[in-house]
């Protein structure tokens, strides 16, 4: 069976590997240690991207209204000094050439998914608070993610405050979204959850789950990675068949993601593109 040849091929992968497949409104039809925690890297940034529309909704923020472009910002610990994110360590010099100067909230969140700007998501998470993120997880209805402190506040690292995330947990905030674009939901209005789609369907960085799909075949996803950790997680709609909720979760040794914070094509990503193709060629047969 499908399922059982992909377990005893990721079976003999080094480390943890997790996975969660299913329709948007059906249960998962395989899943592989979804509820095992992993250091969430940048997937953490789907939350605070619906933390931040759900503030736009209730007419606390304007999405386009500027804000400065800064680097500086507060530790989630407490009493800590204030801390800053490395250029060297983005993957967007976009948002680093407007430093000084003043973006819409809406660009910052843009780039946040679509280029995993680092600067950008502090930004937004200084503008919506961490406790609005930890909402914005709740009413996903995921029990084990967690976005404890913003990228590089090495002091809250340092003192244990972490970012964590569950396969099932990213399959369920993304299902929801895609979910809440079509009927009302709990996430945000069909027009918000449609716009963080779009968001999503931008992505830029395509090295996992979209290289194991056709060209041109439309997923809503985020990834994240960095040294032993590569993730991707995303809602794929295909043209034949009904869309499908797909998270991998990698803590390996496959993952090179250095300390430059590079998008690299390594073995995790591979990893995941194979997981990926395999679950696209049995997509008419996942259960409704």
């Amino acid at each position: 069976m499908i399922w059982d040849d992909l377990d005893a091929r990721l079976d003999r992968v080094p480390g943890t590997v997790s996975a969660y497949v299913g329709r948007l409104d059906a249960p998962p039809t395989w899943t592989r240690q979804a509820g095992a925690t992993h250091y969430a890297a940048s997937t953490m940034k789907v939350a605070v991207l619906l933390a931040l529309h759900r503030a736009a909704e209730a007419g606390e923020l304007d999405l386009d209204a500027p804000v400065t472009v800064a680097n500086e910002f507060d530790s989630a610990l407490p009493g800590a000094p204030r801390f800053c994110c490395a250029r060297h360590y983005d993957n967007d010099e976009a948002v680093w050439e407007r430093l000084g100067d003043t973006a819409p909230l809406r660009w910052l969140a843009h780039r946040m998914i679509v280029r995993s700007s680092n600067l950008a998501t502090n930004i937004v998470i200084g503008r919506v608070g961490l406790p609005a993120v930890a909402r914005a997880w709740a009413l996903a209805g995921a029990r084990h993610s967690v976005t404890g402190r913003g990228i590089e506040d090495f002091a809250a690292r340092d003192a244990g405050i972490t970012n964590l995330v569950t396969a099932t947990d990213l399959a369920a905030l993304l299902a929801g979204l895609a979910a809440g674009a079509r009927r009302p939901g709990p996430l945000a209005s069909p027009a918000g959850c449609a716009a963080m789609l779009d968001v999503l369907l931008a992505q830029e960085h395509r090295e996992d789950l979209a290289a194991g799909l056709p060209a041109g075949t439309r997923i809503a996803h985020k990834n994240g990675w960095v040294r032993g950790v590569r993730h991707g997680s995303g809602v794929v709609f295909p043209d034949d068949a009904p869309p499908y909720v797909i998270a991998v979760c990698t803590t390996t040794d496959l993952a090179d993601g250095g300390p430059s914070g590079e998008e690299v094509e390594d073995d995790a990503c591979r990893l995941i593109a194979d997981v990926s193709a395999t679950v696209w060629a049995a997509r008419h047969d996942l259960a409704d």
